[in-house]
């Protein structure tokens, strides 16, 4: 079966635990549960390919300035003084499935996650970074329901780094990359305007969470769905139905 994993949580023992499931477990602790605890994961959404397109090239475009040790023009235009983070653990921290990973000793979890980009500014401290690609006609923000999400992916990377030992500094960025719509003609060319969002993460809510995932996964009775969760009212509603 396609949404069997083969890793899954056993009671009392050290357990793996990336930022998408953290994410998940906030969403909706009984999805949380069914995936690490008895191995039946959502089903898989189609990959977003342009979005890592996007994100591939703006990557090699800040590793150009990252050998260089310079501040690329798009920083130099929102005022940011700082130049991309050289570590010899980049590309691992960059890896889906490695990235950057931290035994948090209380709960027995590791938890780890893949970051865009760091920079570092003249005081020394990190700056996280990560790449967003859109397309819309309105104002970016961070406003919108789902972004909020991202908000907690950065802040979960920041963590991440000062467990590591690292200064992070509490302000971040998000790279935008919006998709024109208004050109004339296609002509096999996607343009896109780039933007700087700043964003000050706080990680206070992190030690918590790991503590009530851990307590979950730890539990013998499935939890209650989240009321917004569109995959348990599916999978609630379809019992209804058996034939």
């Amino acid at each position: 079966m396609a949404y069997y994993k083969q890793r899954t949580f056993e009671p009392g023992k050290p357990f793996a635990l990336s930022r998408s499931k953290i994410e998940l477990f906030i969403d909706c602790p009984r999805c949380f549960y069914l995936d690490r605890r008895l191995g039946v994961g959502r089903p898989p959404g189609f990959p977003f390919t342009l979005n890592s397109a996007v994100d591939a090239l703006l990557k090699n475009e800040f590793d150009i300035h990252r050998a260089a040790g310079s501040t690329h023009p798009l920083m130099k235009a929102y005022g940011i003084d700082a130049v991309p983070f050289a570590h010899e653990k980049m590309h691992e921290w960059r890896e889906n499935f490695k990235g950057i990973t931290y035994v948090h000793q209380p709960t027995q979890l590791t938890i780890s996650g893949a970051v865009d980009d760091i920079w570092i500014n003249p005081r020394g401290e990190l700056m996280v970074v990560d790449y967003k690609a859109t397309s819309t006609t309105t104002e970016i923000t961070l406003d919108a329901e789902y972004r909020q999400a991202y908000k907690r992916q950065m802040e979960i990377y920041q963590w991440l780094l000062r467990k590591n030992g690292f200064t992070v500094s509490p302000q971040g960025y998000f790279v935008y990359a919006n998709g024109k719509r208004d050109k004339e003609a296609f002509d096999g060319k996607l343009e896109f305007d780039i933007a700087i969002i700043p964003y000050t993460g706080d990680d206070a809510w992190i030690e918590k969470t790991l503590h009530d995932a851990r307590m979950c996964l730890e539990g013998d009775t499935i939890p209650r769905a989240s009321t917004n969760c569109d995959y348990c009212a599916y999978r609630d509603k379809a019992a209804a139905y058996r034939v």
